[in-house]
This record gives structure tokens, C-alpha cells and sequence, in this order.
């Protein structure tokens, strides 16, 4: 598994086709000055959006992490539909600028941290009032990689009315703690991919119950954002996840009946050593997004899927690789052209398909998918091959 984590597609694809050794095949660091800031799409949704990070501790496991505390670490990114009018408050950042620092270095883009993205969220901002309370999607990154990695995912469903908790699975990612320390990947002990990530989605899911319960999880107490607790709705939670985060969410579901749809984006249903199988039968709704792990060829894949038991359904975008569901498909071509890589170059790391087009495709079929098994809308997106999206195939 550590073959597929993120830096190591990225350090692969950058040198496809150099003849040079990295460092003089790319020129110098790109400025700020000299070049305009990286740009995810914004979000669809009625609402504006909001964030505020959370820095959770699990006092009931022991921390696998060397330099941490006694027990299990994580920090978290809660996105929401926000009230009207916070555009005073700061857009939060893509990554904190230690942690972009730490994932530049590592990837190999000599870039300059001030042209990292902005999202569409704003820092604090008070949650929208809609007199109801709202479901909860808890997001798990990739190995290797960070919370904000799907965030136009993520920021897509918050501004849709979703209240959505990013784990950052410390010491398996790129993280920044309130003191300022800044984690890697190398900071974890063993291999990267024995770390639980079920264990820690289970354990977040406690954290929300916290909130809604009027509770503040937050290790150092800081002051949540106006409503928070009072929007959560803890008996309509969905999970989803790409790569090692698919595979994580697919066993969250069969450990926690709390999770009651999932989404698999190209997980490989292949866990870590000691974690749970995930050939158990699961009975609640199942969507996987795949590209490089396809049931058609992958078996671990077509053996979850036999267990399925639940509606069901897999959407495969021709052109896409592993990389493609995710910011990555944008941002690695700003970045890569900034850069002056070629366009074959951009191609093996982000595939054939269209970013643009890979783009809509993830705002819109996670948002169809939680819509119906969460809020039991009709999504007619889900019942077969849609003009709208002509290159994705459906393998029901």
C-alpha cells in the first residue's frame, strides 16, 4: 500500500520523461510574485461556507506517533453551511503554511507557499440557522496525504447543507498541531498504512456526538463557531474516503452502524495489517467512484463487492487515474504548468480526463449519493448513464 500514496505517484510522475534528475529539470522556485495563487473551483451550494479545526484526543489508545502525547492525536476540519454576511472573516487555507511547507519539500514542487489555494470557507463564521439539524459526513483522507486534500468534495456538500468532519490521521499525513509543531507521513511509526484509520473515524464520530450534545471535544477549548452543536444531526451520518480512506470508511461502516451510507473513492478495500476484513456483509447503501481499482479487475474490490448487500452501485470516469477524484486534478496542473512541466508530464500524474469535467464530476455524484441515503431525496444522477456526464460508466 505505500506504493500508492500520493507523494510517491507524485515523485514517480514528475520524473516521467526528464532526462535531468529532478532538481534540474524543473527551474527555480516559482514566486508569488511573479505568478498568480492556485484556485479550486467554488462551491455549487445555496450557503456560504464555513470551517473550524479541531484538535481531538482518543485518551482510550495509546498514541502510535512518536513525539506526541500518551495517547492517539488527531486534528479535524468541521465545514458548514454558514450564516450570511462573514465575508470580514478570513478565507482558511488549503493547508496551514508549516504543513504546505512540509508537502512542497516532500512532493517536490519547488513552489512558493504564499501561491497554495485558498478555499471557499470562511474561519469561524457562525453556522446558518435553518431551524433544523443537519447530516454529518465524515471525510478520510488518503495515505500519505492531508484533510484538505478533497476539499472541493468537502466545501461542495457544505455548501448543500451538510455539516462535514476531515480527519487528518496523524502521523500518516501532513498536519500542523495548535503549538505549531508540523507532522509528516515519516513521523509515523512502522508502516504507514498499519495505522487504524477505522478506529480513528469511530472515534470522531464519538466527538460528534459530543458536539451535539452541547460538549466542547476540542483539546485546548477553543471557542466554537456560533451553532455548531445545535446543527449536527447524529442519526443521519455518511463517510466517505479516497484511497486508504475509501478502505477506512468501508470498514467503519462494518464496525459502526452509526455510518449509514459510504463512499469509496478508488479505495482499494485492501486494509493494513490487523484491521478488519472487509469481505463482511454490509447492509446500508455503498457508492464506489473508481479509477484504479475497478471490481472488473481488482479482486479485493469485487470481493467487498460480493458482500454487499445494500443498494449498491460503481461509477468509473474514463480517462481518470487514482489521482483523479480529488483537488489534485487541478491543482496539480496550475502547479505543474507554473513549473513548466509538460502536458504529458500532468497527464501521468492526473490522467486523460478533463480536470475541469473530473472537477463536476465530484461535486455532483457525492452530493446525489448523500442526498438519497441521507436526506432520501431522489437523485436521478444515480439510476443510470447521464447526458451530463456522457464519460462516466455505470456498473451497477
Amino acid at each position: 500500500m505505500t506504493a500508492l500514496t500520493r507523494r510517491r505517484l507524485l515523485g514517480a510522475a514528475l520524473a516521467l520523461g526528464a532526462a535531468a534528475p529532478l532538481a534540474t529539470a524543473l527551474p527555480a522556485r516559482a514566486s508569488a510574485s511573479t505568478a498568480p495563487r492556485l484556485a479550486l473551483p467554488a462551491p455549487t451550494g445555496p450557503f456560504p461556507v464555513g470551517t473550524t479545526p479541531l484538535h481531538l484526543i482518543d485518551t482510550s489508545r495509546p498514541s502510535p506517533v512518536p513525539g506526541l502525547g500518551p495517547h492517539r492525536e488527531l486534528m479535524a476540519g468541521v465545514w458548514y453551511p454558514a450564516a450570511p454576511a462573514t465575508a470580514d472573516l478570513p478565507l482558511a487555507p488549503w493547508l496551514s503554511d508549516g504543513a504546505m511547507r512540509a508537502f512542497l519539500a516532500d512532493v517536490g514542487f519547488p513552489l512558493d507557499p504564499a501561491l497554495a489555494p485558498l478555499t471557499s470557507a470562511r474561519l469561524g463564521a457562525p453556522v446558518h440557522r435553518t431551524g433544523r439539524r443537519l447530516p454529518v459526513v465524515v471525510h478520510s483522507h488518503g495515505s500519505g496525504s492531508h484533510r484538505g486534500d478533497h476539499t472541493v468534495m468537502v466545501q461542495e456538500l457544505a455548501s448543500h447543507g451538510y455539516v462535514v468532519v476531515a480527519i487528518d490521521h496523524l502521523g500518516n499525513c501532513f498536519s500542523e498541531l495548535p503549538d505549531g509543531r508540523v507532522l509528516t507521513p515519516a513521523d509515523a511509526a512502522g508502516p504507514m498504512y498499519a495505522l487504524d484509520y477505522a478506529a480513528d473515524a469511530r472515534f470522531v464520530l464519538d466527538c460528534v456526538e459530543q458536539l451535539a450534545a452541547g460538549h466542547n471535544p476540542d483539546a485546548e477549548g477553543r471557542p466554537l463557531p456560533d451553532g455548531l452543536g445545535a446543527a449536527l444531526d447524529t442519526s443521519r451520518i455518511g463517510m466517505f474516503g479516497w484511497s486508504k480512506g475509501g478502505t477506512a470508511t468501508a470498514c467503519t461502516m462494518l464496525a459502526d452502524r452509526r455510518v449509514r451510507a459510504g463512499l469509496a473513492v478508488d479505495g482499494p478495500m485492501q486494509p493494513g495489517p490487523g484491521q478488519p476484513t472487509v469481505t463482511a456483509d454490509l447492509d446500508r447503501p455503498f457508492l464506489l467512484m473508481t479509477a484504479a481499482f475497478p471490481r472488473a479487475t481488482d479482486p479485493n474490490v469485487a470481493a467487498f463487492w460480493s458482500h454487499l448487500r445494500g443498494p449498491r452501485l460503481e461509477v468509473r470516469a474514463a480517462g481518470a487515474v487514482h489521482v483523479s477524484y480529488g483537488d489534485n486534478v487541478t491543482l496539480i496542473p496550475q502547479a505543474g504548468r507554473l513549473l513548466g512541466l509538460s502536458e504529458e508530464q500532468i497527464r501521468q500524474m492526473v490522467g486523460t480526463i478533463d480536470p475541469a469535467r473530473a472537477l463536476l464530476i465530484q461535486q455532483a455524484y457525492p452530493l446525489a449519493f448523500f442526498d438519497q441515503h441521507l436526506r432520501h431525496r431522489a437523485a436521478p444522477l444515480l439510476d443510470g448513464p447521464s447526458p451530463r456526464f456522457p464519460e462516466v460508466a455505470y456498473l451497477p
